[in-house]
């Protein structure tokens, strides 16, 4: 049935993304840990895994010899040598992971945006996503607005909140075509946009507030129309970009209106809210045309090098998102410096992979390990399969490729080794999964 089966393992114990040999077929069942896969009952379809190129990320990137910024890029989006990403966040104007504030059109009344302009995307940004495509031709990017322009807004700051005037959301709804048609002539296409970054948070950085009702009516009313009528109606929109916990009331607002709904493809959200994984189940059960996209995620707090903590909130998050319908996961900055930043703020985090820019050296955190044992197995087109586990000990996610492979990936937060069976199709494998692990189980027709 299975002509081929490879495990590969990440553990506390020193071992990253290592191939041993320690799944068998076995003729009974040994253990009480049953992990059950079912590949005949298939549910949402896999778009991939990325992570966000902020200017943050770029002045850490660029910092680097030419040889380690290679090294950075290949590792993250080459399908061969590296984690297969397939999905990038970038941000329109500044956001708090910028070395400033700053809009891409600063002239106050602007309203014909004649002043518009990237040039400070040109600098950084543009270049590595082109470097980028290289390793990833079919790259799907994701434009986020953290502010629109001060003058825009009711608090005539691109920070602290305050909301986007009445007299300008068709002038900011264009702002997005705008972006993304200069994006085009630069010879990057944009994928997707989410209406405003976590739209619900007043904070010290770029942020502006919109309430349910009127992400909806902007949506209905300006964004939608207004791509459609500049031709970018293949532009798909994502609605909410924040926490799960308060995710089902914003969305059944939104989509519960059929005008608005009907420019909606999709809902983002971030995990800094807790769990609430079955707010996403709720979701899709009631908007079964919607599609879920966790689109940032990081520890905040600045830079723990090394806390195998890192690693584990990725795998955890990633297993409870996609057992409830998301298609897609995008962490937040893809490479910081050793302090957590740049951030204009000093809103620092961590990060997959840190540098220190001075001794120009590159940390891979486990983190990085413990995302790409599913974004190297778990290709896009693939579909989640039926999976559980009679332990609570341990957390489990399967997916079917198109080539009919079957990725298992197997996470472990105890201190202690936990043996395991899997049954797939009537045949029993045995395992083990070592004290703070996850593995990626691949099997072969």
């Amino acid at each position: 049935m299975f002509k081929k089966i490879a495990c590969y393992i990440t553990a506390k114990q020193g071992t990253f993304m290592q191939q041993v040999d320690n799944i068998k077929e076995c003729d009974k069942l040994t253990s009480e840990s049953v992990i059950t896969i079912d590949p005949s009952t298939t549910f949402q379809k896999v778009i991939g895994f990325g992570g966000a190129l902020t200017e943050a990320a770029a002045v850490n990137i660029l910092s680097l010899l030419p040889h380690q910024q290679d090294e950075i890029l290949r590792g993250y989006f080459d399908p061969e040598k590296g984690l297969g990403y397939k999905l990038c966040r970038i941000h329109m104007n500044s956001c708090d992971f910028c070395i400033s504030t700053y809009s891409c059109d600063d002239v106050e009344g602007d309203v014909e945006l004649k002043h518009f302009n990237i040039e400070r995307d040109k600098k950084m940004v543009i270049p590595l996503l082109k470097r980028i495509m290289k390793y990833c031709p079919d790259l799907k990017i994701l434009v986020s607005p953290w502010s629109p322009p001060a003058w825009m807004k009711t608090n005539n700051d691109m920070c602290h909140g305050g909301k986007l005037k009445d007299e300008y959301k068709k002038t900011w709804a264009r702002f997005f075509c705008k972006f993304i048609k200069a994006y085009q002539e630069e010879g990057i296409d944009i994928w997707a946009v989410t209406v405003q970054n976590e739209p619900m948070a007043t904070q010290v950085w770029e942020s502006c507030i919109y309430t349910a009702e009127e992400e909806r009516d902007f949506v209905k009313d300006c964004l939608g129309p207004t791509l459609e009528e500049e031709g970018l109606s293949h532009i798909k929109i994502l609605i909410w970009d924040h926490n799960k916990d308060i995710i089902y009331e914003r969305v059944k607002t939104i989509l519960s209106d059929k005008e608005a709904a009907k420019f909606v493809w999709g809902v983002a959200f971030h995990w800094y809210g807790g769990d609430h994984f079955d707010q996403l189940k709720k979701i899709k059960e009631e908007f079964p045309d919607v599609n879920l996209v966790f689109t940032e995620g990081c520890q905040e707090g600045g830079v723990k090098l090394g806390s195998w903590e890192l690693g584990e909130r990725y795998a955890h998050e990633i297993i409870g998102d996609f057992n409830n319908y998301t298609i897609g996961f995008m962490d937040w900055n893809i490479v910081l410096d050793t302090v957590g930043g740049p951030n204009h703020v000093g809103n620092f985090c961590d990060a997959p992979i840190i540098v220190d820019k001075d001794q120009k050296k590159i940390y891979y955190q486990n983190a990085y390990y413990y995302i790409g044992h599913f974004s190297k197995f778990i290709k896009p087109g693939a579909k989640i399969v039926k999976s559980s586990c009679s332990s609570s000990r341990l957390e489990v996610l399967a997916a079917k490729n198109g080539d009919d492979t079957l990725a298992v990936v197997v996470l472990n937060k105890n201190p202690e080794e936990i043996e395991f069976n899997m049954v797939i199709e009537n045949k029993i494998f045995c395992g083990n999964s070592p004290a703070r692990s996850i593995s990626t189980v691949v099997l072969e027709r």
